[in-house]
């Protein structure tokens, strides 16, 4: 079997026992917090006798390793339980709430990885100059804000003051299909998107890739190839950037599986309805299949992410696919 197709097996074959601990884990977590679901679905109003019908009902009296044989029984037939908040089946709840997150996700990322990629390797070009410094103190300053203030200090400045943006929700109301309702969601997108660039992805990509490439024009393979006589543009672009950009493409890898964790915050403060908000009210609101749910999304998310980035490393940099 051909070399980059053994690798993409031997890692999927790898991460799918990660999932399956990530799932117990989580399941426990879940069982053992405080409180107690089986009040929260009979109501703080109900009697003994009908939280222990309700508990019994729901299976919530059976020991905990029961409980989880039968959750991962239903995982496989592809059952992930009843939202006691919804009233509806919890697979159809996420399904309502991913495509949102995905979009902000992934645009916000993508763009912070272009910005701060192309602004540390402009930096790493002028090293030890002015602007180099400038780049390097802007970046470490806003990565230093907290996601949810600076989303907060947005709002209160383009949407409340300037009333440029709106401040919460996802569409506006007027906006009932095609491009105007396209239009709309783009519009509501700009500051959380915002937010998630310039606190989290253009200052982690920007310092990832000026590092990587001022190690990389320190080699001794740049030497050489400098001393052969080849213009210092020809020698940065040819040689040193597809191996600075290895390095860049693992942190993405990494960053896309920690974006749940901005995500969560980032929603929360705009009231973005994606799983990040779905979370915080599932915490709040006890709904606990909806929780477990949303883990096995995030669990699945991280495991697919760090997938992709591992071979997208391997086909940048071959010697990856025999580690």
């Amino acid at each position: 079997m051909h070399g980059l197709h053994w690798y993409i097996l031997r890692r999927a074959a790898q991460l799918v026992p990660v999932v399956l601990v990530v799932l117990v884990l989580n399941f426990v977590i879940v069982k053992v917090s405080p409180g107690d679901p089986a009040l929260t679905l009979a109501g703080y109003w109900a009697t003994k006798e009908q939280v222990e019908t309700t508990r019994q009902r729901w299976g919530l009296d059976r020991p905990l390793h029961e409980q989880l044989t039968s959750y991962l029984g239903n995982l496989l037939r592809g059952d992930l339980g009843f939202s006691n908040h919804f009233h509806r089946p919890v697979l159809d709840v996420l399904m309502m709430r991913v495509p949102n997150t995905l979009l902000l996700v992934l645009t916000s990322m993508l763009l912070g990885m272009t910005v701060g990629t192309v602004l540390g390797v402009f930096a790493a070009s002028r090293y030890g100059r002015t602007t180099d410094l400038v780049l390097s103190v802007t970046s470490l300053s806003f990565y230093s804000i907290p996601v949810f203030w600076f989303g907060l200090l947005l709002v209160l400045v383009f949407a409340l003051n300037l009333k440029w943006f709106p401040f919460a929700g996802f569409v506006g109301i007027g906006a009932q299909g095609g491009l105007a309702r396209a239009a709309s969601v783009a519009w509501h997108m700009v500051l959380p998107s915002v937010t998630l660039m310039l606190c989290l992805y253009i200052p982690v990509f920007l310092r990832i890739a000026r590092a990587s490439v001022v190690e990389v024009m320190h080699e001794d393979y740049i030497t050489t190839v400098r001393a052969a006589g080849i213009p210092e543009r020809l020698v940065f672009l040819r040689h040193a950037l597809r191996n600075a950009i290895v390095p860049v493409v693992q942190m993405a890898g990494l960053w896309m599986s920690h974006a749940l964790t901005g995500v969560v915050l980032t929603e929360t403060v705009f009231s973005w309805p994606g799983m990040g908000t779905l979370m915080y009210n599932a915490i709040i609101q006890r709904d606990y299949p909806v929780l477990m749910g949303a883990f096995l999304i995030a669990a699945v998310w991280v495991v697919l992410v760090f997938l992709i980035a591992d071979i997208l490393t391997a086909v940048l940099d071959p010697r990856v696919r025999y580690a």
